[in-house]
């Protein structure tokens, strides 16, 4: 049977057949049989058609409902949004052809698309930060097979980057990284472009997305807007999509490391040297020497950085004191009660936030379902909250017992009870 051959060659093979060569040494010089060049030469002096030209598309059966949904939209021209016409024609009208076929079908009706531009923009000093992941194939770190992932921050003006590994994306990790990033670049930018990361985005995509709660509050905490990129558009983060490269090359240079901060360490040292070596293509100097002078246009690091936390709600503080979450109580300064209070879950701990000012921070996750701390009662009355009562002489030695290990607890210390009693 003739081989299949594309359209240049068969036009070649009647080119040269036109010019007289011969068929064998045509054959010759393609590399294909004999039979195969007589056979696209007799298809060629016949005026034979390719058998495919004839038969219709399988979107002609959808032409009727094409044309309903493009002037539903006002308009004449092509379709600018292919897939959700597909899925038009799948669920409205049973159209059991693919995506390609609906593709096909609009071109030959509307011609090919217009080509797709896109502006260029660059950003002042200290206005953006873009974020990205870097997948790695495994190592093997503290003798465990490890597939590492680089989390990529950029500042688009200076192109300072800064390189953080992790073994887990989650939302802890995720805030984690954060912190690490913003430490290494030494401030905080005032937007942030991510990815829509389930991590950053919980519902939508883009400019139309809901940020997830804990990565709004870290926001806020932090102080920078987040700006979550249009879907499939990877040109909009463009300078931390380079970065992730930059990260294949500078990461990883062994198979084998006794741990992750080992790597880090590596990676921090040759990041700095890429930094002092390569220049800022806006202003022409060195990033690092760009760097320098953007980080006083970075707004300052918090004193303390912000625990990573996976899980944030908003909880009223009852008349008593206390916070409901994850099935446990935790005990408010009482000048809370009865406002809104931020609970953060983070590894292993609780914070309580107050217009982002750290309030009371609790173990996580404990057997012991209430958990008090016996200052936030201590606080005096405001024009909006009555100071509660202050402790009896009961209640004091009640206190001094509870806050005494079991085993110390003396005897006479329950006989001195029960004369306060009396």
């Amino acid at each position: 049977m003739p081989c299949r051959l594309t359209r240049e060659e068969v036009v070649s093979i009647q080119v040269l057949r036109g010019k007289g060569v011969p068929k064998r040494r045509i054959a010759r010089e393609m590399q294909v049989a004999e039979s195969t060049v007589r056979y696209h030469v007799r298809r060629g002096e016949t005026g034979a058609l390719d058998g495919r030209s004839g038969k219709g598309k399988k979107a002609d059966e959808m032409a009727v409902p094409i044309e309903a949904w493009v002037l539903e939209r006002k308009s004449d021209a092509r379709p600018a949004n292919l897939k959700e016409l597909h899925e038009h024609l799948v669920a409205d009208h049973g159209y059991g052809g693919s995506y390609k076929s609906v593709v096909r079908w609009v071109r030959s009706r509307w011609g090919q698309p217009k080509l797709r531009t896109y502006r260029r923009v660059e950003t002042p000093p200290g206005a953006q930060a873009q974020t990205d992941w870097g997948h790695f194939k495994p190592l093997v770190i503290g003798r465990e097979e490890v597939a590492p992932l680089a989390f990529v921050m950029t500042l688009s003006h200076s192109r300072m980057t800064a390189i953080v590994w992790s073994r887990s994306k989650d939302q802890v990790h995720w805030l984690r990284c954060h912190n690490e990033s913003f430490l290494r670049l030494g401030g905080v930018p005032a937007t942030n472009r991510v990815d829509n990361e389930k991590t950053a985005v919980c519902r939508g995509a883009g400019a139309w997305g809901t940020i997830t709660p804990a990565y709004a509050a870290y926001a806020r905490s932090m102080r920078f807007h987040v700006d979550a990129c249009q879907p499939r558009q990877p040109q909009a983060k463009g300078k931390t999509e380079i970065k992730v490269r930059l990260a294949r090359q500078l990461g990883p240079k062994r198979k084998v490391y006794d741990s992750l901060e080992e790597l880090q360490v590596e990676s921090d040292a040759s990041l700095e040297g890429w930094a002092k070596k390569r220049r800022c293509p806006v202003t022409g100097k060195l990033v690092w020497d760009t760097w320098q002078d953007e980080l006083e246009l970075l707004q300052p690091l918090p004193v303390v950085m912000p625990e990573p936390f996976d899980t944030v709600v908003q909880r009223e503080v009852q008349c008593d004191g206390l916070v409901n979450f994850e099935g446990h109580q935790y005990a408010a300064p009482i000048r809370t009660a009865g406002l809104l209070v931020e609970v953060r879950g983070c590894a292993g701990k609780v914070q309580l936030y107050h217009r982002d000012a750290l309030l009371k921070e609790y173990p996580r996750g404990t057997r012991e379902l209430l958990l008090i701390d016996p200052s936030c009662y201590e606080d005096e009355g405001d024009d909006r909250v009555r100071a509660p009562q202050p402790l009896g002489k009961m209640g004091r030695k009640l206190q001094e017992i509870y806050e005494m290990p079991v085993e110390q607890r003396p005897l006479d210390l329950y006989a001195a009870l029960s004369e306060v009693a009396r």
